[in-house]
């Protein structure tokens, strides 16, 4: 069997590209796998460090939009994860291009890609944020799309793409979309990374508006053993929601990480709120544990506990990232 990820060396994707090889997901134990990555500021080859040396490995650095390098790399593959994405809200404010041009031109590269090589199963990996804001209750995977910044647009715009392969061509098409993420080798302008990383150094945090936004909080670990499970059995053509069921207000988590680390309010920088800020997103995960018996495991004080523990035992790994990219304090 041979998977191809796209990109493998960003933070979800690394994790899901680890797990595979460190034996977690038996159905995939002699699977060689592909990692497509373009190594943008947050994609790294050091998320692959722990794995690099195995033999089912190979890493290609390309673009998802580049068409003649796609097609090359997908005969013979019977498996593509595609977590591929320009994915920070923030930078999609300030500039849409890149995230149109990865999100939905890369996307459609892909599934063509994917069409013509008779790929087996084709497994998207969206997000909750093209469901909009909801004030009460939880999406279900059949809640109109109602993107509100342009970086969920965009994917709200992959994930149509995704499903016309599989309504026009018959492609096997499952699209998953998931809450929060967080854990290790998390690039460090998301908000628990850099909350974490601001602390250890000394700086306050920045906590948008009124701190009243609410948020679904997912291990990374959780969310891509939900994706393999719909990369094994979930149906064609349909969509899944990952949750990890840990409703937090961003107030909430900010005193959740000041506590862990031993510190006060003092050290919360109150900011002007983002632009255009969805107030609530919640996810109704019902199919998924019906259908493949998925169930977050990881709760979310434990994984906090890991994660703060993880980035201090670190900091070789972040520092330089964020200082290439100049993530604000």
């Amino acid at each position: 069997m041979r998977i191809l990820v796209t990109g493998g060396a960003g933070f979800i994707g690394s994790h899901y590209v680890r797990q595979l090889l460190g034996g977690a997901y038996p159905a995939y134990a002699d699977a060689e796998v592909v990692v497509l990555d373009k190594l943008t500021y947050a994609g790294n080859e050091a998320n692959l460090a722990p794995v690099a040396d195995d033999p089912r490995l190979k890493f290609v650095r390309g673009d998802i939009c580049d068409r003649e390098l796609v097609t090359g790399l997908l005969p013979g593959v019977d498996v593509v994860v595609h977590f591929a994405a320009e994915s920070h809200v923030d930078r999609s404010i300030t500039g849409a291009d890149a995230f149109v041009v990865t999100n939905v031109v890369g996307t459609s590269v892909l599934l063509q890609a994917a069409l013509e090589a008779e790929v087996g199963k084709f497994v998207h990996v969206s997000t909750d944020e093209v469901y909009g804001s909801i004030e009460t209750g939880s999406w279900p995977e059949e809640h109109a799309l109602e993107p509100n910044s342009p970086y969920s647009a965009a994917k709200a715009g992959s994930d149509l793409m995704a499903r016309s392969y599989h309504r026009t061509h018959g492609l096997p098409v499952c699209i998953t979309r998931c809450s929060n993420n967080y854990g290790p080798y998390q690039f460090p302008e998301k908000v628990l990374p850099l909350f974490i990383t601001n602390l250890m150094d000394g700086h306050q945090v920045p906590l948008y508006g009124d701190g009243l936004n609410v948020r679904d909080w997912l291990h990374v670990d959780d969310h891509c053993r939900g994706i393999q499970l719909v990369a094994e059995s979930g149906r064609p053509g349909e969509i899944y929601n990952i949750g990890g069921g840990t409703e937090l207000t961003n107030k909430e988590l900010t005193e959740r990480v000041l506590a862990e680390m031993g510190l006060d309010w003092s050290m919360v920088r109150p900011v002007a709120d983002r632009k255009g800020h969805d107030r609530r997103y919640s996810v109704d995960h019902g199919k998924i544990v019906r259908e493949l018996g998925y169930e977050p495991r990881v709760d979310f004080e434990t994984g906090l506990r890991e994660t703060i523990r993880w980035y201090q035992d670190n900091r070789a790994w972040w520092e330089p990232l964020k200082a290439r990219a100049a993530v604000a304090r």
